[in-house]
Parts: structure tokens; C-alpha cells; sequence
């Protein structure tokens, strides 16, 4: 016997997740959510019947028979995709629907959707949506997809060119893809099914193909397991007329109505038991308020379920769950779940947090790919401890002296700590790297200011106030800047004199930049023998100081390094290995 596989749906915010799978129940969750935007995990039920019923004759071409009992959809809050959706060692989803909107194609949420599938590695289809959008789209009105599109003569072009431009991003992401009915080998390319939300085109070939990967692919997989429930949470809330009630996924085996139950934590895990299971009806929506749910007493994977329980009021969402026969066997299990995500991975790196398990896997592992090492991974709010932890790291490396919140609200309390707090990852990690980005220029242009700055000037003739004790003269800076302090030398190379000084109507200044005109005092010179009006001068750099220069090469405007090229020149006519 096989169990319902697990579907789930994510994508990019706003590429019409929720919309679709409306379409597939009939209801309309999307129109009641704020924005649009889906809010919550929710779990709906698409019997075999239903899918038999849309499909139509699309079925028959699998020649395949069909035993699975039907589909566990999984919605998901935008860009969260199904992190959520864990248990030990991999994501519950057996399949996914990644929603891509034809017109956008991939944007930033997409990218890192599909580094999170290839992470799990969960096989997965492409919903090209909205083609109902494209200028001059005719809609189906009852055919099917491939019906459909032959009559959109004046569109087919504008289509097949945004189809291949997405394929191509894929490509670029390591991404074999093609039109669902041009795959070749379903088990190297990844099926795109154009479909429209709105009107329903592709919609019963979308189903098609995940009914038929799911039955020919994953039937080892979904075979039921008569054991001990395993279980994930999916969210903490009231419930009228039961008080607080814990919806989520059964994953395997077999749950019943006074079961002990281990729940996982970020301390220590939590025993209680089973009061009440109820279930949605058969297409209705978790979340909703008017769902109706009825009161069973076992449930068989995979089911979406909602649990009434004692003390469960500070269960976080994502935590594993177990049926417990041995109870301290079973703290060590869940304990062990946990523990496996909040170890530190690195002696120097950033604090993570994050609202669930699922949460925080995504983020270190986007973070690995970022090459952001992490040195320390929870669940649950930023405390004290954390704030502690980070003020620590600031001896070892500022850059790496955060804390990145996922999800999660910051502190509230004063701190000299730099705190991140986002929730859409990719907007969490751009805003740290911009953050490292700038406070490593900022360390670097402190580096720099060290350094002599390039300079090249002109002694001007007719402006010689003294010639000596210290020598002042009126002086045009020809590029560079000019500070107080910098050695000068001749074109030669040879070090003649500093700048001492620097003056502007009788003030004294702290640089002078290209094309202004000063009064600087020379020391250890005299203007008719050592230096003569209308002499070059340039700043006299060290080879240790222009190799410097060269790791700070981005730091520097086109001037400088024009400049600093005519200095090293000048220095290699001595010494032809001079700064390398």
C-alpha cells in the first residue's frame, strides 16, 4: 500500500503559488491573504478521484496504474519555500513544484529555491505560470494545454522565446530543462508545464506529470510504514472551542488518539500526549478559519493533521515529533534531531538564529555557499548570551562579530553588536555582505591613509617667498594630492625634501588636491641649487608601500593609479624590478 505523496510549492514571492493551488482545490485562500501573500504553512488534500477527474485522457497516456490514494499539497510563505518541511537528514517534500512567472522568469527568491531543492536533492517540476499574461494569449476555454497553444498564432513566438530564456538561466544554475512534452528522460531534465492560475491552462497537464513522477519514480518511497508516527510541526495557534492545537504532517507510520508523543526543542524536549486528531476535509485549506475538521482516532501517513494536546503552548514550528513507546529513547532521538543543526561549525565566523530547524538548515547552508563560515547555529530569539557570544568574536575578526536573524524579530535591547534581522533569506545575507563589504573598505581605506599618498607638483617660477630655512614656495599640484609630511624626489628617483607645510591665503591646510595652487615650506633645501623654480617633484613611495597600493587597487580613483604608474616607471629606470 502506498501513502499520499508530499507535495510542495514555493518559488519566488508574487509568481502566483497560493493562486495556483487554488485553482487545483477550487477554493480561494489567496484572495483572503494579506497582499495576496500567503502567511502560513497549510496542508490540502487532493484525492485520486479529483486528479482523475481534471486530467481527463492526459492519464491514459501514462499507461501507468495508478495506486497512489491521492496528493498532500504543502503551501508555503514565499520565499520560505519548504525549509519548514523537515525530518532528519533530508525534507519531507517527496516532490516539488518550483512556480516560475514566464514574464520575470528567475529572480533572487528563484535562485534560492533552487539551491534549496538541489541541497535536499528532491526531484521537482516547473509551473510556468501566468501565461494567461503574455499580450495576445487566447485562453483555452476547456482544452488542454497542447490544444490551447496551437491557437495562439500571434503569441506562440513571444512564448517559446521566454520559455527558452528561462531554460537557459536554468541551464546556468547546472539545470537540464525542456517543455514537459519534449523531455526525453524525465530523470535527467527537469519538465516545464506552462499554466495559467487564472484560467486553468496547463493545470491538468501540471498533475499529470507529478501524478506520473510520483507512481513510476518514488513508489519505494511512499510506501506505507505501519510503525510509530514521525511527525513535523508546521504551526503553533488557538483554536476555538480546543484552546492551543499544534497543525502538522504525519511523514510515516501511524498516529492515534492517546499516543505519548516527544517534541523537540531548542532545551529540553517535550512529553505529552495525545488528546484529540482532527483532519481537514478532502480540498480544504488548514489555515482556514471555516474549515471544517473531523475528530479521528488514527491517522496513516502522509496527513496534514491538526493535534490537541496539553502544553504545547511554546512548541515552535519546524520542531521532529515521535510517537514514544520508550520515552527516554526518544528524547535522545528528537534531541539528537536538534543537536545536529545547533552544533558550531567553525572556530571564527557569524552567530545564526532562526524561527525553525528548517530556517536555520537554509540559512547555513546558503551561507556555505556564500563562503560565510558560521560559528554558532540556534533556533529560537536573539539573547543575551548570543549578544555575549559576538562581543567575543570582535577580538578575533570584526567582520565576523554578527548576528544574522532569520525570521526573527531583534533585540530589544541597546547593543554595540551588529544584529541582521530579515525575513527572506537572500535579503538577510545581502545585507551582511554589504555591511562586510563596507566595513572591510573602510579598514582598508584606514590602511591606506597610511600610506604616502601619490602626488606630482610643480615648484612655480616667480612665487619664491624663501629660498631656504626652510625654503617656501609657491607650489601647483599637477596630480594626486599633496599632504604635510610627504617625501618628495626628483624624476630621477633620488629623495630631495618633504612637503613640511602647506598654506592657502595664510591658513594652514591638511591636502591639497589636483589643479589647486598652495605656499609649501621645504626643508633641507635651497631654491637655486637644490631645487629651481619649475621643478617636478613627485612623492617618494616605497616599494613596499606601491605593493600596497596594488592590494588596495580598488580603492583607488584612475588618477592615482595613472600617477602611480609614472612613478614606478621612474624608479625601474634604476631599478627594472622596482615594486614587483
Amino acid at each position: 500500500m502506498l501513502r499520499q505523496p508530499i507535495v510542495t510549492i514555493l518559488g519566488h514571492v508574487d509568481h502566483g503559488k497560493t493562486s495556483l493551488l487554488d485553482y487545483i482545490r477550487g477554493s480561494a485562500v489567496a484572495a483572503k491573504e494579506a497582499g495576496g501573500i500567503t502567511q502560513a504553512i497549510g496542508a490540502s488534500i487532493v484525492p485520486l478521484e479529483v486528479i482523475r477527474k481534471t486530467c481527463g485522457s492526459l492519464l491514459d497516456a501514462l499507461k501507468l496504474k495508478l495506486t497512489i490514494p491521492g496528493l498532500l499539497f504543502i503551501d508555503t510563505p514565499g520565499h520560505a519555500a519548504f525549509i519548514n518541511l523537515r525530518k532528519r537528514g533530508g525534507n519531507l517534500a517527496d516532490i516539488a513544484i518550483l512556480v516560475i512567472d514566464i514574464t520575470k522568469g528567475l529572480e533572487p527568491q528563484t535562485v534560492e529555491c533552487i539551491q534549496i531543492l538541489k541541497q535536499y536533492k528532491t526531484p521537482f517540476v516547473v509551473a510556468l505560470n501566468k501565461i494567461d499574461t503574455l499580450d495576445g494569449w487566447k485562453r483555452g476555454k476547456g482544452l488542454l494545454l497542447k490544444q490551447a497553444s496551437e491557437q495562439q498564432e500571434q503569441v506562440q513566438r513571444l512564448f517559446e522565446t521566454k520559455l527558452y530564456e528561462i531554460v537557459g538561466k536554468l541551464f546556468e544554475l547546472g539545470i537540464n530543462a525542456e517543455r514537459f512534452d519534449r523531455v526525453p528522460d524525465y530523470t535527467k531534465t527537469i519538465a516545464l508545464v506552462p499554466t495559467s492560475a487564472k484560467t486553468g491552462d496547463g493545470v491538468p497537464e501540471l498533475l499529470m506529470v507529478l501524478t506520473g513522477l510520483a507512481q513510476k519514480f518514488l513508489e519505494s518511497s511512499l510506501k506505507a510504514v505501519d510503525g510509530p508516527a514521525k511527525g513535523t510541526v508546521l504551526e503553533v495557534k488557538e483554536t476555538a472551542g480546543l484552546g492551543v492545537t499544534m497543525d502538522a504532517i504525519v511523514y510515516e507510520g501511524v498516529l492515534k488518539a492517546g499516543d505519548t508523543i516527544v517534541i523537540g526543542s531548542s532545551e529540553e524536549p517535550l512529553v505529552t500526549k495525545v488528546k484529540a486528531i482532527l483532519v481537514p476535509a478532502a480540498l480544504a485549506e488548514m489555515r482556514e478559519k471555516k474549515t471544517k475538521f473531523q475528530t479521528v482516532k488514527t491517522v496513516s501517513a502522509a496527513m496534514g493533521v491538526k493535534l490537541s494536546a496539553p502544553d504545547i503552548d511554546n512548541v515552535q514550528a519546524g520542531m521532529p515529533f515521535i510517537v514514544a513507546h520508550d520515552v527516554e529513547k526518544a528524547k535522545l532521538e528528537i534531541q539528537g534531531d536538534v543537536e545536529a543543526v545547533t552544533l558550531q561549525t567553525a572556530e571564527t565566523g557569524v552567530i545564526i538564529k532562526a524561527d525553525t530547524l528548517g530556517s536555520l538548515e537554509a540559512l547555513s547552508f546558503l551561507l556555505q555557499e556564500k563562503n560565510i563560515p558560521v560559528t554558532r547555529a540556534s533556533v529560537g530569539p536573539i539573547t543575551k548570551k548570543d549578544l555575549s557570544d559576538a562581543q567575543a568574536l570582535i577580538v578575533k575578526d570584526p567582520l565576523f562579530a554578527v548576528i544574522l536573524g532569520f525570521n526573527i524579530p531583534a533585540p530589544d535591547v541597546s547593543t554595540n553588536i551588529k544584529v541582521f534581522t530579515n525575513p527572506i533569506i537572500y535579503r538577510l545575507i545581502e545585507d551582511y555582505e554589504a555591511w562586510k563589504a563596507g566595513m572591510a573598505r573602510n579598514q582598508a581605506q584606514g590602511e591606506l591613509d597610511k600610506l604616502t599618498k601619490p602626488a606630482k607638483i610643480q615648484l612655480l617660477a616667480g612665487y619664491v617667498f624663501r629660498q631656504s630655512n626652510p625654503a617656501v614656495v609657491g607650489t601647483e599640484v599637477l596630480a594626486g594630492t599633496l599632504r604635510p609630511g610627504t617625501r618628495l624626489m626628483r624624476l630621477t628617483g633620488e629623495p630631495v625634501t618633504e612637503a613640511r607645510t602647506l598654506q592657502d591665503e595664510q591658513e594652514s591646510i591638511t591636502e591639497a588636491k589636483k589643479g589647486r595652487r598652495i605656499a609649501v615650506s621645504y626643508p633641507d633645501v635651497v631654491i637655486g641649487r637644490q631645487l629651481k623654480e619649475g621643478d617636478i617633484l613627485y612623492s617618494s613611495i616605497t616599494e613596499n608601500e606601491f605593493r600596497q597600493f596594488k592590494e588596495f587597487k580598488d580603492l583607488l580613483t584612475n588618477e592615482e593609479k595613472e600617477l602611480l604608474k609614472e612613478i614606478a616607471s621612474l624608479m625601474r629606470e634604476k631599478n627594472p624590478v622596482w615594486g614587483v
